[in-house]
Parts: C-alpha cells; structure tokens; sequence
C-alpha cells in the first residue's frame, strides 16, 4: 500500500528502489478562455548549490534523457486528457552522478501569459513514486503518493516535489510550492541559461 503525503512532509525512499517512475497527473477545468491547456513535467537535476551543473541536467520536452540516461521525460502530452499520469520521469538512482544532490520535479503551464491560465485552473494534480521492476516496467508499484490540493490562484508554474540525497540515501519531499513567471522563472531560478 502506497504511502500518501500531505505538503511539507519528507520520506525515505525503499533502498531496494533502483529505478522509479515519477508519474504526474492533472485535470483542467473548463473555461471560456478558448485555449487548450498544456501542461508540462520538467526534472532539475541539482548540485550542493541548488543549481544545475550544467544545461543538460535540465530535462523537458525538448531534452529528453540526461547525460548518461539516469532520468527520462516519457514524452509531452499536450492535451492531458485521459486516466491516470498525463506525463511519466523515469529516474535510474544507480546512474546518477555522485554531484547530484537533488532532482526538483516541476509542472508548468506552456504559454499560460498569452493564454490567460493559472494553476487555479488545474485540479486533481498529483505526483507518485513507483518502483519500476525492469526499464520495461512504465506501471510499476505505487509506493508513495502526494495529491496537490492547494489553491493556486495566479502561479504559472509549480515545484511539485523534490527527490533529495541525504547520508547517501533518496529521500522524497511533498514541496506543492507555486511560483509566476513559468518554465523561463524556474530555468533561471535552477541556474539553467535562457
């Protein structure tokens, strides 16, 4: 049975978790503001500075793969429609460089300026951890979720959890922190050159 989280709290991942599946889902509720949504999941992979080390530990829909393959976007889905997870990270913890300290998983609306859209407009946000069985396993087993059910009302951009190296062990941080100024806000904060 899966572990449930409320924001703030911090857990430690199984050791038996090598590989992970971040899965992330959303609702948009329905508007008169004439545009689709689309929501995208990006992973910061950071140093003892909260920074990234370099550009390409910043992976989104245009940069799939880390540098030695450790975490993977599955894909951008641009409607979210559907069940279950609208955008899956895949994260190897045996490939992870020993300069990583932290992975910052984020959400983040794609034009949401131009199309008038907030995270006050999303619901049923979540994140959950699964332990993958092989690289073929993109179902797994649950074993911790967090459902986001704070109130954004203005922020175009969120940092869902953060998945952090503490005395050489994975730990998993329920964050739900929202921030304005989108994906370019986020790149900027992380260190990534825009």
């Amino acid at each position: 049975m899966a572990v449930s989280l409320s924001k703030g709290q911090r857990v430690s991942l199984d050791k038996g978790i090598v590989k992970a599946l971040i899965g992330l889902g959303w609702d948009t509720n329905r508007y008169d503001g004439g545009h689709d949504f689309d929501l995208d999941a990006s992973a910061f992979l950071l140093g003892s500075n909260g920074k990234v080390t370099c550009d390409e530990d910043f992976i989104f829909y245009n940069n799939l793969q880390s540098r030695n393959d450790a975490v993977v976007h599955t894909g951008d889905n641009r409607t979210g429609d559907g069940d279950g997870d609208d955008e899956v990270i895949t994260i190897d913890f045996s490939k992870i460089p020993e300069n990583i300290e932290k992975i910052a998983i984020t959400v983040t609306i794609h034009d949401a300026v131009a199309r008038k859209q907030n995270f006050g407009q999303v619901s049923n946000a979540y994140v959950h951890v699964a332990k993958m069985e092989s690289d073929d396993d993109m179902t797994g087993t649950e074993v911790l979720r967090f459902d986001l059910v704070e109130d954004f009302s203005i922020e175009t951009a969120l940092v869902v959890c953060e998945i952090y190296k503490n005395n050489g062990d994975w730990k998993f941080n329920a964050v739900a922190a929202g921030y304005q100024g989108g994906l370019e806000a986020l790149c900027r904060s992380f260190g990534v050159n825009v």
